[in-house]
């Protein structure tokens, strides 16, 4: 089997959203190789630090919601 990490960081990075607080501050309780990939990719800052919340970028902030309504909510009917 091999993992798809694309598909694993975009379900992170719609979790953040989940967890966000104090307008783009999230809580960074998940798997340290993934915020690190987020971060290269210009998604989030200050990954690697001892602040128990990491800050989602513009564009982190942006496609965190876009992603979390596509992958963790119904149609409206």
């Amino acid at each position: 089997m091999e993992i798809d990490t694309d598909k694993i960081n975009d379900a992170v990075l719609a979790l953040l959203w989940l967890t966000l607080h104090s307008e783009r501050g999230a809580w960074k309780s998940f798997d340290w190789n993934v915020t690190d990939r987020l971060h290269r990719k210009g998604l989030i800052a200050g990954p690697v630090n001892t602040a128990r919340s990491l800050v989602l970028t513009n564009e982190g902030l942006l496609r965190s919601e876009k992603l979390f309504r596509a992958l963790f909510t119904r149609p409206r009917p």
